[in-house]
């Protein structure tokens, strides 16, 4: 077995993370340290939750120089604000050991504490983009001692509309001499980065296998608009970690005040909300706090949470990708899930669009808040059930 050693990592990072129980490297960091190390720009295919950050983050650690006043050594852009302050976490204990700081900047939080941590001399700056070139634009920080950039989750940010602001930081990232790159899938405006912006990568995949439809347990819920947020709260009750996806910010808002009205300790995120909250809210889910998250399809890409048990698909989703992304939430690191979507009458015709799409040949059943059939979902067959009409 490979170690953190052997791929070249020093002694000190080696016993920091023995500490932590960190003792033997991810497939991703077991391809890719020793080239970051060497310096190349590297490429790297890998899923999120597959220890990306310590493949970029120990190299950065062990290489970068000290930084003057707001003028950071290293750059990792991510594409959002839970991703940012997951990976300062990660890296700022590490850090500590070499005297190396770390910082992270995003929108929603306080700009000026923001401002002051960047004048004390961070050596690596974590930032999504659009709050990075809010401290350009007010020349709180400078770029031209940046000598690697990191682009984390590349192909969310081409998902989520920030390649413009992310090529815009690479042309003015001047003294930049390695860019890593890592990305679930390297193609379209991914590949488009890769060949812009770096020289002569070295390619490292990490083969992953997607979550498929067979590995969950799938029922459509044909409900009444009057006994849809009972129905919701029923299933709840049924589980410690349930993921609730919506379609709008105001929609995330109301379905919590309704769901507590029903005695369900139940919180939001999406993009409205102050970080502070939205940390506080997956904080506590995370934690088993919180036994039910009500989220947006934007905010829920920073959710990376092993042990949801159920996801209810509270209004159906746009198309079969949405389907499978939301679900997937529920099926991680090798566990079935279950994966509930309720439907109202006029959403019937969609929903069976949608199945035949993700290939899930199974009845819409009426169903009530006070049937007995939601205390175990999985348990029941809904195969052979009368077929909502």
């Amino acid at each position: 077995m490979t170690t953190f050693a052997a791929l070249g990592v020093d002694g000190d990072l080696v016993a920091a993370l023995d500490e932590r129980g960190i003792t033997a490297p991810f497939p991703i960091q077991a391809l890719t340290i020793a080239d970051a190390l060497a310096g190349h720009d590297v490429c790297g295919k890998a899923k999120t939750g597959s220890g990306k950050t310590l493949a970029f983050g120990l190299p950065i650690l062990q290489t970068v120089e000290k930084a003057e006043a707001s003028r950071p050594r290293a750059l990792v852009l991510v594409p959002t604000r839970e991703l940012a302050t997951q990976v300062a976490e990660e890296l700022t204990p590490l850090g500590k050991v070499r005297d190396v700081s770390v910082v992270a900047v995003y929108g929603g939080a306080n700009l000026e504490g923001q401002v002051k941590s960047l004048a004390k001399g961070a050596e690596i700056v974590v930032a999504t983009p659009g709050r990075l070139i809010d401290l350009l634009d007010r020349k709180s920080v400078k770029l031209s001692d940046i000598g690697t950039v990191v682009i984390d989750e590349a192909d969310r940010m081409a998902d989520m509309g920030f390649m413009p602001q992310v090529e815009w930081l690479l042309r003015h990232t001047t003294s930049r001499n390695q860019t890593l790159l890592f990305s679930a899938t390297l193609d379209g405006a991914t590949q488009g980065l890769i060949d812009r912006y770096q020289t002569d990568p070295v390619r490292h995949e990490v083969a992953s296998r997607d979550v498929t439809v067979e590995e969950m347990e799938h029922r459509f819920l044909l409900v009444h608009e009057m006994d849809k947020v009972k129905v919701a709260a029923a299933i709840a009750a049924t589980t410690q970690k349930t993921l609730v996806f919506v379609r709008t910010k105001r929609g995330a808002d109301r379905l919590v005040q309704r769901l507590e009205a029903e005695g369900v300790d139940a919180a939001a995120i999406h993009g409205d909300l102050r970080q502070q909250l939205r940390e506080r809210a997956l904080n506590d889910f995370m934690a088993g706090k919180l036994r039910v998250l009500v989220a947006t399809d934007v905010a829920a890409r920073g959710i990376h949470v092993d042990d949801i048990e159920i996801v209810i698909h509270y209004d159906p989703p746009e198309d079969h990708k949405g389907y499978l992304h939301r679900s997937g939430r529920t099926a991680r690191a090798g566990e079935s899930g279950l994966v509930v979507t309720l439907v109202l009458w006029d959403q019937e015709l969609e929903v069976r669009r949608l199945q035949k799409r993700i290939g899930v040949d199974q009845p819409i059943v009426e169903i009530f808040s006070n049937d007995a059939r939601l205390a175990d979902l999985v348990g029941w067959n809904p195969a052979g059930e009368t077929v909502a009409s």
